[in-house]
């Protein structure tokens, strides 16, 4: 049976593995179970010897920082390596960017919140994708707050197995761009959305980076989010940019072209529903979708590519534009997840604790209200 095969079928046949579990269980058997992590400091999740393949992430923290959820980073390395496959942000990594919390329910990524832990920016956090490793994995997470985490709660949940030299590894980086470069003013006087529909775009030059990896693999998903700060005057939806995917060096055109960001994220005309949730698709954080102030403020949505992967065997470019032709100057921020061989290329410096933080909500509205 294929490692990571999980589906309820497979459940029929025997498993050669044994399951094992890191968590953050109070060793003294009192009921402290959790890890502090002080300002600054890196607490070890996990260090595990051998061969295997973790099936399940399971964390929750208990921060004095309120922007913990951005100034917290999650960083994972297999068989040793000294630069992380997996690098970004604690909370855009279980799927709600802002450093934001927010109830939803995909495959691969959860949050579970509600009432007064969601007040308190709260969530209960957990990931099914599948990590394999052929000689160990270690997991940290890094506090560069100024302030205490005075609690980090975890599950890593893993089995112990042998992994073959066919099997890929998993990866996720995060990047963000603030303000995405736009091709267009567009609090210029007069300037309305029949201009900015007339300019083109032939290149993708100008595009938003989600990922740019070198090897072979497959890209199976992005969280993406959007702070809309930069309107089109009369017209507030921030979503007519194109998807573009190139592979193995493609220039132009790409080989995946779509033709909108909400239908890129299997939504249409918008996104009419506001918050919600599937398997592979949907929108974690939702601003307003209607009156004067539709589609201000800050989203994110997901969509991940179980059913149909993006296979590459030399390189990919995952790009989309910010606003038809790139008008818009937003702020956008990602994190891709896709499995490669190794090495990996490596990734770009993680932007600093002070780049990574979200516009004060008043700030955001505030940039909205200059050029709608």
């Amino acid at each position: 049976m294929l490692m990571g095969t999980s589906t309820l079928g497979s459940l029929i046949y025997p498993r050669e593995a044994r399951r094992r579990r890191v968590s953050s269980w109070d060793r003294t058997g009192k009921n402290n179970d959790f890890v502090p992590i002080g300002a600054g400091e890196t607490a070890l999740l996990a260090d595990i010897a051998g061969s295997g393949c973790i099936n399940h992430i399971w964390m929750t923290v208990n921060a004095e920082d309120p922007l913990y959820l951005r100034k917290l980073v999650l960083r994972m390395y297999w068989e040793g390596e000294s630069s992380p496959s997996v690098e970004t942000p604690f909370g855009d990594f279980f799927g709600v960017g802002h450093a934001c919390v927010n109830h939803f329910v995909s495959l691969p990524l959860n949050m579970v919140t509600g009432g007064d832990p969601l007040r308190r920016n709260q969530a209960a956090m957990n990931c099914f994708f599948a990590m394999p490793f052929a000689d160990g994995a270690r997991l940290t997470l890094t506090n560069e707050s100024d302030r205490p985490v005075h609690s980090a709660y975890f599950y890593i949940d893993y089995e112990e197995r042998p992994v073959g030299d066919d099997v890929l590894r998993f990866h996720a980086q995060w990047r963000r761009e603030f303000p995405t470069q736009a091709t267009m003013d567009l609090s210029a006087p007069g300037v309305t959305f029949r201009d900015t529909n007339e300019r083109v775009n032939l290149d993708g030059g100008e595009n938003y980076i989600i990922l740019e990896a070198q090897g072979r693999g497959h890209f199976v998903g992005v969280v993406l989010s959007i702070d809309h700060v930069n309107p089109i005057p009369q017209f507030g939806w921030f979503g007519e940019g194109d998807d573009m995917i190139f592979i193995d060096g493609e220039v132009w055109p790409p080989s995946l072209h779509g033709t909108g960001t909400e239908d890129y994220f299997c939504a249409a005309w918008g996104f009419p529903g506001g918050k919600y949730d599937g398997p592979y698709h949907g929108i974690t954080l939702a601003g307003p979708n209607e009156g004067p102030l539709a589609y201000s403020g800050k989203w994110t949505m997901y969509r991940f590519h179980i059913e149909d992967p993006v296979c590459f065997h030399k390189s990919i470019r995952v790009a989309i534009e910010h606003g038809h032709a790139n008008c818009h100057a937003n702020d956008y921020a990602s994190v891709a997840y896709w499995y490669q061989t190794e090495p990996h290329a490596p990734f770009p410096p993680l932007l600093p604790v002070e780049l990574r933080l979200p516009l004060p909500e008043r700030e955001s509205l505030k940039r909205f209200s200059a050029t709608i």
